[in-house]
């Protein structure tokens, strides 16, 4: 049932968004002596895809877009040992569906953009629809999102985590509104304190730049590709230009062949186009979620979900399970604060290390 793709993309494109070059001078976050590079050279780790599923349920196109296959959720969670509950209200919400699976719980809500894993949001390719009285999911959601989330990926103590401080030079990246927090300063120390926790763990760690450089996102990939890594995080925060206080944290993993994305920002979204890291869609999922819920539990922030790009560079052609990170909104005065403090950069340092030492 799970296809395997190779495709080649040759454009790179940044995660955060990049204020303009002439920026006022401000007060650094942070020092980052310069170190050089790693050169490991482990063996990487492939994660182990599920075992084949029983065949589908008759589907059903509805009016519209998307045109690919939809399934009876009710009658595939039936055959495949899922126990369905009667439509819920949980709190102020209504119509929501709830699944018993042998790895957890999920909530499928008709129409809504999000559903949950065990309490986590993650984004739908296409949100699940309710027709005749009968739930309705779309096949690549099921391939792609809720069959993944029944297993763990594989990965294992002495792997190579390559961890990529975002943007950095001339390149600072998001900034607080009153400029004393910069992206560049503060992703850097959070890939530190992130490499320091998973070396007491047994991993090996690189850090794609060391100093305060504005590293190519081809010569990033390049890292990753020559230490071998085992998995590629790319570490961000996020900003947005609106007056609304937009807060919380969000993670990015590429958008499957077939599907549209959560996030575009203009960027061309062709859903036909294939990448070279789509060959670790279900990886990619796995080790995202899992990341994410442990940054939720640990900072008790807003759980923005995980969610879908085809335009960030770093990701797409990575040759092994990649992830990017938004740890917080450096245009929310309150959250800049947070992040400005070295207590919640450490929070989110343990949360990313919890998360790949229990794997």
């Amino acid at each position: 049932m799970f296809h395997l793709f190779l495709v080649i993309g040759l454009i790179f494109l940044t995660g955060c968004p990049s204020p303009p070059k002439q920026q006022p001078k401000v007060t650094p976050l942070l020092v980052i002596p310069a170190e050089p590079l790693n050169t490991p050279s482990p063996v990487i780790t492939e994660a182990t895809p599920p075992p084949p599923q029983p065949p589908v349920q008759p589907s059903f196109k509805p009016p519209g877009p998307p045109r690919t296959n939809w399934i009876n959720f009710s009658v595939w969670a039936a055959t495949n040992g899922w126990k369905p509950l009667l439509p819920q209200s949980i709190g102020t919400i209504s119509n929501s569906y709830l699944f018993s699976s042998p790895n957890g719980s999920f909530e499928l809500r008709p129409g809504q953009p999000f559903g949950r894993w065990n309490g986590t949001a993650f984004a739908w390719g296409f949100p699940p629809q309710l027709t005749n009285s009968a739930l309705w999911i779309n096949q690549l959601d099921l391939e792609k999102n809720l069959i993944p989330l029944q297993y763990s990926p594989s990965l294992g103590k002495g792997g190579t985590i390559v961890l990529d401080p975002g943007h950095g030079g001339e390149n600072s990246g998001a900034r607080s509104r009153d400029g004393a927090v910069l992206e560049k300063f503060a992703v850097m120390d959070w890939a530190r304190r992130i490499q320091k926790l998973l070396e007491k763990e047994g991993f090996r760690v690189v850090l794609t730049r060391t100093n305060d450089l504005d590293i190519p996102l081809t010569n990033r990939v390049a890292v990753a590709e020559q230490a071998k890594g085992d998995l590629f995080i790319s570490l961000h925060f996020n900003s947005v230009d609106s007056p609304n206080d937009e807060a919380g944290i969000e993670t990015f993993c590429l958008t499957p062949t077939g599907m549209p994305s959560t996030l575009t920002r203009g960027y061309d979204d062709d859903p036909g186009r294939r990448f070279q890291n789509n060959d670790h869609d279900i990886a990619n999922f796995q080790f995202a979620i899992r990341i994410h819920q442990k940054m939720i539990q640990q900072t008790g922030r807003k759980d923005r979900g995980v969610r879908r790009a085809r335009f960030m560079g770093v990701l797409r052609e990575q040759n092994r399970p990649a992830v990017l990170l938004e740890g917080g909104f450096l245009s929310s005065p309150g959250e800049a604060a947070l992040i400005g403090s070295a207590d919640y950069r450490e929070k989110l340092a343990e949360a990313v290390a919890e998360a790949i030492k229990s794997l």
